[in-house]
């Protein structure tokens, strides 16, 4: 394990027992928590996105502000919903983030997750086009992204410019220089997998996977890692992929986190969502002794390089920030981790 970082849902709600009452809450307390994680020496800090709930839904202003008040710790989503991108704009946004950032943003993107409106892209102004998917305009926009942020011209220059351009086609500004190779696609099955490998993406694979086997979950996701770094070397990329899991893991060291987690862990979960079959991860939750032999028998983060531990946002900086220091002080080393 090379990398560990947090993934923060970034839920709020106005009960009085949530630390995260508002959407300033929520926004404030990532970019703390994200200074706080880079002290106790983290890799990375993740936010989800969604659209339509009291979630983060707009990445990129948070993630300039997390780049601004971080220096070393990488940033990143898991996942930005290529649904509802307008490829060329959303470009500009992370060209910015990541200039800020001095090129420590790992932005993962996908085709999205369920959503809690029906067919919310459309009230953004997208549709599929005539044969496609909702899947399918989702990786259609993934790749003009990518393919725009590579910096090459593309816009025929007017003749008579406001300011002077340079000469050829113009590309999109700000460009960030290796923002293409830090663009990660979040699979739930091995197909998407390996397509994301033939485009030069890494992999973000979650709890939650296309159940393919009925194996254990732990193990059809070590086999998709498998088939994506196949497909990897087969496209024949001449840098590394990279490959993450997510994983809900708590070390209980104290009594308040036996109060909050102590009943947490079972086994992994067979269900239907989006009309598919899905396998759900189980989490952990245990002494660091045990939570150490457990998470060994885990195959997909040992085939893993980065290991994100989502955390309960809501109960508010501090505490999450002791859930991630417990794991990197007492567990992470057990792994192999640095």
């Amino acid at each position: 394990m090379k990398k560990i970082g947090f993934l923060s849902f970034g839920h709020w709600n106005p009960s009085p027992q949530s630390g995260t009452r508002s959407a300033a809450d929520v926004l404030h307390q990532t970019i703390d928590l994200a200074v706080a994680a880079e002290q106790l020496g983290a890799d990375g800090a993740y936010v989800r996105v969604h659209h339509f709930a009291q979630q983060l839904g707009s990445p990129f202003p948070l993630l300039a502000a997390m780049g601004a008040k971080t220096n070393r710790i990488e940033l990143g989503t898991g996942v930005i919903d290529m649904r509802y991108e307008n490829p060329l704009y959303m470009a500009e946004d992370a060209g910015s983030a990541d200039l800020i950032s001095g090129g420590r943003l790992q932005l993962g993107i996908s085709r999205g997750s369920p959503e809690q409106v029906i067919d919310g892209w459309r009230h953004f102004g997208y549709a599929p086009a005539p044969g496609e998917t909702e899947a399918d305009m989702a990786r259609r926009h993934a790749e003009v992204f990518l393919d725009v942020i590579e910096g090459k011209g593309f816009a025929q220059p007017n003749p008579r410019p406001m300011f002077p351009n340079p000469p050829g086609l113009l590309r999109l500004e700000p460009y960030s220089a290796g923002l293409r190779d830090r663009i990660w696609w979040g699979a739930a099955s091995n197909a998407t997998a390996e397509w994301a490998a033939k485009m030069g993406m890494s992999l973000q694979s979650s709890t939650l996977k296309v159940d393919e086997n009925g194996k254990p979950f732990h193990v059809q996701q070590a086999e998709q890692i498998r088939a994506y770094r196949a497909a990897w070397k087969d496209a024949g990329h001449t840098r590394e992929g990279r490959v993450s899991v997510s994983r809900s893991i708590f070390a209980l060291v104290n009594d308040q986190d036996r109060m909050y987690f102590g009943r947490q862990g079972g086994q992994d979960q067979f269900g239907v969502i989006d009309q598919y079959r899905a396998v759900f991860g189980r989490s952990y939750a245990d002494e660091p002794d045990r939570l150490i032999e457990q998470l060994r028998q885990d195959e997909a983060i040992a085939e893993a390089d980065t290991l994100l531990l989502t955390v309960p946002n809501q109960l508010g900086v501090d505490y999450n920030a002791h859930l991630i220091e417990s794991i990197l002080t007492h567990v992470a080393p057990g792994l192999g981790w640095r």
